[in-house]
């Protein structure tokens, strides 16, 4: 059991990852909520981003619902295994991230207001967990497609670790890093809590507010 939970907090090598397999996973083609795509090519001026915020499922439903937010899909990124199952990223063996794809209008929120957002959803200090959600896949994580998008991401975690030091919060433990390859998760799982709205979900912040960042 100890072994288990400690496999689960630590990073795999890409040696020790599992195999995957060379076919993407069935899945849905429209959201279930906007009926939306949530699959490229995207609307001419929208833009992309990943978010890691523990389960998927929560986070997912916070996104869909914030105005200027066209679509969102959920699945794995960050890791080694090409095409992950959910069981095979549950065993911490993948490197995977359960994140969320958000879709989005800039002329309708910045990436400033949604980073925002992002952050006062969950709990940013907690390395490779989110509450009761236990092991990598449930780290916070910004992954963004360009340098610019970094550059935003980075003063907007500068700014909120500021203020979660003033309300006497620990270290921020988000890794922001460029956008990796991007695996949608399996079709129950797309926009699971509007299927089931009694289903689990695990977001709580800190009740701290982060500061809009301009760059």
């Amino acid at each position: 059991m100890f072994e288990d939970y400690r496999r689960k907090m630590q990073m795999p090598s890409a040696e020790q990852a599992l195999v995957g397999r060379n076919k993407p996973l069935e899945t849905a083609r429209q959201h279930y909520v906007s009926g939306r795509s949530i699959h490229a090519p995207w609307l001419a001026g929208h833009k992309q981003i990943l978010l890691g915020m523990g389960c998927f499922w929560g986070a997912e439903r916070l996104m869909w619902q914030v105005n200027g937010v066209y679509t969102t899909a959920v699945g794995y990124t960050g890791g080694f295994t090409p095409n992950p199952t959910y069981e095979e990223t549950c065993t911490g063996l993948t490197g995977h991230n359960e994140v969320v794809l958000v879709d989005y209008d800039p002329a309708v929120i910045t990436l400033e207001e949604l980073l925002s957002i992002f952050w006062e959803a969950h709990d940013p200090t907690q390395g490779m967990r989110q509450g009761n959600d236990i092991g990598t896949t449930y780290r916070s994580g910004i992954y963004v497609y360009s340098p610019e998008d970094r550059i935003v991401a980075e003063k907007s975690r500068d700014l909120y670790q500021s203020a979660m030091t003033q309300n006497g919060l620990g270290k921020i433990t988000t890794e922001i890093l460029p956008a990796s390859d991007f695996y949608y998760a399996e079709e129950y799982h797309q926009q699971y809590l509007a299927k089931n709205p009694n289903g689990y979900c695990g977001l709580k912040g800190t009740g701290v507010s982060c500061p809009i960042a301009t760059v």
